[in-house]
């Protein structure tokens, strides 16, 4: 049987998911590293307290198997983001209400991840932001496929800059 064969479902993370959501955040900042992406997640980030915190919030959500193990987790956030204020060298697509898609992170033992959280956030929100660093083609064709327009750079917290996209259903 391949991974095509088992269904993900998604749920809120719940406390107890933590260790698994380190996990596979640990395994998507290796991937990013060999993928030509080494200085997207530095520093120990997305850091343990900030993914407790997303799960007291009720924003991270994890991809688990029928069995219920997670695989990949996502933050999705309803709401505006106070990094996506100001862009430069271009625009949003629009002033209306938006929700973020953050932290998508996999350990790879199943493709099809971001369809499969696309579809998700797509369901809840016609509105959606995405933010990458430039050295992330991978997602940036990920979104480019998935009819994200890219709108310009905007500034994360530490003050990186990021490439924003954002797709309007």
């Amino acid at each position: 049987m391949t991974n095509k064969d088992i269904s993900l479902r998604i749920r809120p993370a719940v406390p107890e998911d933590l260790p698994e959501i380190m996990r596979i955040i640990a395994r998507a900042r290796e991937f990013m590293a060999s993928s030509g992406n080494p200085y997207q997640w530095i520093n120990g980030y997305p850091q343990q307290e900030l993914m407790k915190t997303e799960i007291e919030a009720g924003h991270c959500f994890v991809c688990v198997t029928p069995d219920g193990h997670p695989v990949a987790s996502f933050c999705f956030i309803e709401g505006e983001d106070p990094n996506y204020a100001r862009i430069e060298r271009g625009h949003w697509l629009n002033d209306q209400p938006y929700s973020v898609l953050h932290r998508l992170a996999s350990d790879g033992s199943f493709s099809g991840i971001f369809q499969l959280c696309l579809d998700w956030c797509s369901s809840r929100s016609h509105n959606i932001r995405v933010d990458t660093h430039h050295d992330n083609v991978i997602l940036q064709r990920l979104l480019v496929k998935h009819d994200f327009i890219y709108c310009g750079i905007i500034y994360v917290a530490n003050g990186t800059p990021r490439l924003a996209f954002q797709r309007c259903l």
